[in-house]
């Protein structure tokens, strides 16, 4: 069997960043140190990091009052970071800055008197923690028919943004039906959608031309790994969301040749290598990596947390 890998795959800079954070808070403090929600959405990222000793929990009564407390990647609400200064919380935000970036446009356009639409997943943590960054109304648009029913008048001054783990192709559609839609309406420069979820599906776009079969690692509580997923789909080729490697089914695979396999932007390196060791226990296995971008974005970590440790390494 012949493997393809999509480049680029798995961890993006946001997630590296988070990840990390958790990491050094735990050298600096020591155990516990407490998360909002999932760092990043991966059960083995969070199982790793659980038992190095990070607690993860839903809300921040759940935190003892003094210790430290850090935001998941996805961002959160201007209430919940009110919240943590008034329990005296030591606060380490891991939110990605492309994430910050949408917050800080959001709030731009409401300053300027725009109406904002939000174009997301209902209930994603990113988009819950977007519209409780925004002081003012937010309408979430999920689809184009969902612009068709927005109750505003043509000529209403609007502005829009977008989830991260959304895609230009993944927003065009809706963008363009707001655009027909309402007289004065602005938005980003696509080039500010995140580079990642871009880079992935476009890698997945051309993988797919190559394989009989897609195998996307990451969780199903991934947005950007669905997605994934579903482009395989799309391209006509059996696709396959899978954790690891024991969710690697031998049936997917009768009289297949070639298969691709990429990684969501949470999913770690070391479960792809899982994956192949599955294949591997079907049969011999050639891997190769396709052609394709090579990311070399890093994001600077908070200066709280570097500022300890360079003195310890010194």
């Amino acid at each position: 069997m012949r493997v393809i890998l999509a480049q680029p795959r798995g961890f993006c800079a946001g997630v590296v960043r988070a990840i990390e954070i958790v990491d050094r808070a735990l050298q600096q403090h020591g155990a516990p140190v407490y998360v909002r929600h999932e760092i990043v959405h991966n059960r083995h990222v969070v199982d790793n990091l659980r038992q190095k000793g990070a607690r993860f929990v839903e809300e921040l009564d759940e935190v003892p009052q003094g210790a430290v407390a850090i935001f998941s990647a996805h961002g959160v609400a201007q209430t919940v970071e009110r919240d943590a200064e008034a329990r005296g919380l030591d606060v380490l935000d891991a939110t990605c800055p492309l994430v910050t970036k949408v917050h800080v446009q959001g709030r731009q356009y409401v300053a300027a008197g725009r109406t904002l639409i939000l174009i997301g997943h209902a209930g994603h943590p990113e988009v819950e923690g977007t519209i409780g960054q925004i002081p003012g109304t937010v309408l979430l648009v999920q689809s184009e028919a969902e612009v068709a029913k927005l109750e505003l008048p043509v000529d209403t001054p609007l502005a829009y943004v977008t989830q991260t783990t959304l895609s230009v192709d993944d927003t065009r559609g809706i963008i363009d039906a707001l655009l027909r839609r309402f007289t004065d309406i602005v938005g980003p420069d696509t080039r500010d959608i995140c580079y990642a979820t871009q880079n992935r599906q476009a890698a997945v776009r051309e993988l797919s031309k190559q394989v009989d079969v897609l195998l996307v690692v990451g969780a199903t509580n991934s947005s950007n790994s669905n997605r994934l997923r579903e482009i395989g789909s799309e391209s006509g080729v059996a696709s396959y969301l899978v954790a690891d490697g024991s969710e690697v089914k031998t049936e997917w695979f009768a009289n297949v040749r070639t298969v691709g396999i990429t990684a969501g932007a949470s999913a770690p390196e070391e479960m792809v290598e899982n994956v192949i060791d599955a294949l591997r226990a079907l049969g011999p296995v050639d891997v190769t990596t396709m052609a394709g971008r090579e990311e070399k974005v890093e994001f600077k970590l908070p200066s709280k947390l570097m500022q300890p440790l360079a003195a310890r390494e010194v």
